[in-house]
């Protein structure tokens, strides 16, 4: 990988802590990943009373949960062509705005197909938020510094676990399902008039030579050699989340037999676990390796993927346990990950290649939540059939991405500070 491919306006700082405005951007991109995550994963914990509330089957909810998915996937793609044709800044603010109306859309849906509709045009500016992101941080922060970041910024996903998830369910038992998603609104409303009072342009690479067009940007970046081997890596590193996540609750309550009142302790007591998780994780990406530190979060989800998706009736107490040692392993692949392929693309190209990468992901995960819904069954007390199925397709996926990750970690050596 070239030299150029590294240079970023941060790359002059030391790489030994923080500027004062670097902890702003981690801290407001953080905040901004919270709505997003929790925006994704409050479906999933409202999947018990969605389903009954509207009439519909576990093959229908694994619709509700893709089309998002799918819709983020089309808009990623569209959106590659032009993302490196803009401040970050303003791309990011234009599609957090349309990802607010699209969550208010939610909070007012009653049907089915209202609601689908409703997520079908959530995922649309969704769907890029995560690439800008990813951008927007590779550009103000060198190599040696981004498995801390990513680590903080995913501290959004266990602020979600032990903020958002409780306080959602909390509110949705207090009314109904909508509530949660007015909360996102309020929340979100108040993170993007900070962006856009206190964030700087992000418009390096506006001054450097790119392709002479959308289309040829587009085309140049998916052709590019290195970048084929980053993307079918994302696509096999969604299907864990999605193949679980859409019937957790549900297998929860149904198979685990975890009483619904439940389901925020949960959440509350593995977010406060987790939030520690991500910032460990990164500075250990950052000092033992990145790839190192994925090959163990591979073993660890492996082994707990398999043990988990065959449990039956489990104690209050056992349940949590299982599901911070989930978290362990996502984070330990998800972090590592991340960061390391950021090293990949050249700047001109960095918000093209998230754009897309964020479509992959999508879309595969996409498929994985469609495919979920196809192999489990409901049977008629609720208790979910042909869950370790699941199971079995994640550990596959994750042995084959790790063999992937060893590639990329050999073509992108890492360089220590």
């Amino acid at each position: 990988m070239s030299a150029s491919a590294e240079t970023t306006p941060a790359a002059d700082k030391k790489v030994g802590g923080f500027t004062g405005y670097q902890k702003f951007v981690v801290a407001i991109l953080a905040f901004l990943q919270f709505t997003i995550i929790l925006d994704f994963m409050i479906i999933s914990p409202l999947g018990a009373m969605v389903m009954p509330a509207l009439s519909i089957t576990t093959q229908q909810f694994g619709w509700i949960v893709s089309v998002y998915a799918f819709s983020a996937g089309v808009s990623g793609i569209a959106a590659a062509g032009f993302a490196d044709r803009f401040d970050r800044k303003k791309l990011l603010l234009f599609f957090y705005v349309g990802f607010i109306l699209g969550t208010l859309l939610c909070g007012v849906a009653s049907t089915f197909h209202l609601l689908l509709a409703a997520r079908i045009v959530t995922g649309v500016f969704a769907g890029v938020i995560g690439s800008v992101v990813l951008a927007i941080a590779t550009d103000l922060f060198p190599l040696e510094m981004r498995g801390r970041v990513m680590g903080l910024m995913q501290s959004a996903f266990a602020a979600s676990q032990i903020m958002g998830l409780p306080a959602g369910l909390f509110f949705s038992n207090l009314w109904d399902w909508h509530a949660p998603f007015v909360m996102i609104v309020v929340i979100g409303t108040v993170v993007g008039i900070i962006i856009a009072l206190k964030l700087k342009p992000v418009d390096a690479h506006l001054h450097l030579k790119q392709e002479r067009s959308p289309i040829g940007h587009l085309i140049a970046t998916l052709t590019e050699p290195r970048h084929t081997l980053a993307f079918c890596t994302t696509a096999l590193l969604a299907t864990g989340g999605y193949m679980l996540m859409p019937f957790g609750s549900a297998f929860t309550v149904n198979n685990l037999k975890i009483s619904l009142d439940h389901l925020p302790t949960i959440y509350l007591i593995t977010g406060i676990c987790t939030m520690f998780i991500g910032p460990v994780v990164g500075r250990l990406s950052d000092k033992v390796g990145k790839f190192q530190t994925f090959l163990f979060g591979t073993t660890l989800s492996v082994v707990m993927v398999l043990y988990y998706t065959r449990l039956g009736a489990t104690p209050l107490w056992g349940v949590i346990l299982i599901n911070v040692l989930l978290f362990v392993g996502i984070f330990s692949r998800m972090i590592p990950s991340q960061a390391l392929m950021t090293a990949i693309p050249e700047i001109t190209k960095r918000g093209a290649f998230n754009a897309i990468s964020s479509s992959i992901q999508q879309v595969s995960g996409g498929f994985a939540s469609v495919l979920a819904g196809a192999l489990v069954l409901q049977s008629l007390d609720g208790h979910l059939e042909h869950f370790e199925r699941l199971g079995y397709v994640v550990v596959g996926a994750s042995l084959v991405s790790l063999f992937f990750m060893s590639r990329i970690h050999r073509a992108v050596p890492e360089r220590t500070a």
